[in-house]
């Protein structure tokens, strides 16, 4: 079982990835992973896609059709095109519901491995020490300030270690984000500073006729 120190770490990362990312974003990801899976939905899924290019097909051949000179063949079409479009719309709305409950179902985990965990490990391991610090290094106050809420004097509490894994990240993350914009920005600037000239290739203009005195 990984210790309490790498567990607190990890659910801070975890939380200002989801804060950086998005939950929109995040669900999506996982939406898209979980239809590459031999699933009902996938399944449901690809038969929707191959539904929809049929109805395309046959909605083109409709219009290509005149009701006036094929009228047999346009009232065919009509109705394949009409059945086709009433069972993707029940399609359609089956694959939104499942899409929402599996939103929501990921909504709850999310937020049970974030936010949930953030309050539940302070409260659960609030006397529990993560380090001890050096004996004699700090004034009583600061040891105190440490050790807050409820740990053991001399001790980190997990409180404060959470304040210093979410400062530690929030720092990596600014500056992979600084250096990621400089490098950015100097390939745009490169790409759109003009070319110079080689030298020696610039000759000089001949010269154009004066006029002589008469």
């Amino acid at each position: 079982m990984p210790s309490l120190i790498l567990v607190v770490f990890l659910v801070e990362l975890a939380a200002h990835l989801v804060n950086t990312i998005g939950a929109g974003t995040i669900n999506n990801l996982l939406w898209t992973l979980y239809l590459m899976l031999p699933t009902q939905t996938s399944r449901a899924t690809t038969e929707r896609k191959k539904l929809q290019s049929e109805y395309l097909k046959i909605r083109r051949d409709l219009n290509a059709t005149s009701s006036q000179d094929e009228f047999a063949r346009w009232a065919k079409l009509r109705r394949q095109h009409d059945k086709l479009l009433d069972q993707l719309e029940k399609m359609k709305k089956s694959h939104e519901g499942v899409k929402t409950k599996f939103d929501r179902t990921v909504g709850v985990v999310r937020w049970t491995a974030t936010r949930g965990l953030k309050m539940f490990l302070p409260f659960w391991y609030s006397k529990e020490p993560m380090f001890w610090l050096p004996h004699g290094w700090f004034p009583y106050y600061a040891e105190w300030v440490l050790s807050f809420p409820r740990a053991p004097l001399g001790s980190i509490s997990i409180v404060s270690w959470q304040l210093a894994c979410n400062g530690v990240i929030m720092l990596v993350s600014d500056t992979l984000a600084a250096i990621l914009g400089l490098v950015l920005g100097a390939k745009v600037q490169a790409r759109e500073q003009p070319m110079k000239a080689a030298p020696g290739t610039d000759k000089p203009r001949p010269a154009t006729g004066t006029k002589k005195d008469s």
